[in-house]
């Protein structure tokens, strides 16, 4: 991919911080990652209804949602994959400078790919939320039908069946939806984001 060369960085005159003052929250990315159908979409919004209600500014990125406009003329190959894992991190930084808290909501199966939006934010700007769930409870919900028709080899490419999901070595968090409820998972959430002193109400 070419790369404008004519271009330089103009500097905002509202800075991260002073936007971070005026909402009285930090801002940082919740990196919900697992399997299709592991309840990635489900928990991000719960999060941040949580912290709407709390005056907590956020907004949710889901992989769905995303590829009806900014990722459209991505498909499901490892290389668009990975660029669409590229733009999301691109965007969630934007959202993170802008003062915001930022949910994303993508299978996001490689680490190499999470890592790399890992390394766009600061330190204390990234949260990943592994969201555990057996590939076998998966496919029982199956809430869109994809697993039936990947083993029906109709989508290819899919994760968990024909290409791999490659857990977190190290996440901030693990939340198992298969064995706890979603309201214990995004209360699982805010006690950490309460711990790290990110919550408004913490």
């Amino acid at each position: 991919m070419s790369q404008s060369t004519n271009i330089t960085w103009h500097d905002q005159t509202v800075t991260k911080q002073q936007r971070r003052e005026k909402y009285k929250h930090h801002s940082y990315v919740l990196w919900f990652t697992g399997l299709s159908g592991s309840g990635k979409s489900t928990v991000a919004n719960a999060v941040a209804k949580r912290l709407y209600d709390d005056h907590t500014n956020n907004y949710v990125l889901d992989g769905d949602n995303i590829r009806f406009g900014i990722n459209k003329d991505l498909g499901f190959s490892e290389e668009d994959r990975k660029e669409n894992i590229r733009r999301i991190g691109e965007v969630s930084k934007l959202f993170v400078d802008s003062g915001q808290v930022v949910l994303t909501a993508f299978i996001s199966p490689f680490r190499e790919d999470r890592d790399k939006v890992r390394e766009l934010l600061e330190e204390d700007e990234f949260i990943e939320v592994y969201v555990k769930c057996s590939l076998a409870a998966c496919e029982k919900r199956d809430p869109k039908g994809l697993y039936e028709k990947a083993r029906q080899g109709i989508i290819k490419d899919f994760t968990g069946i024909s290409s791999p999901y490659e857990e977190p070595n190290k996440p901030e968090l693990i939340i198992n939806t298969e064995k706890n409820s979603i309201e214990d998972c995004v209360e699982q959430i805010v006690q950490y984001l309460k711990g790290k002193n990110y919550y408004i109400n913490g």
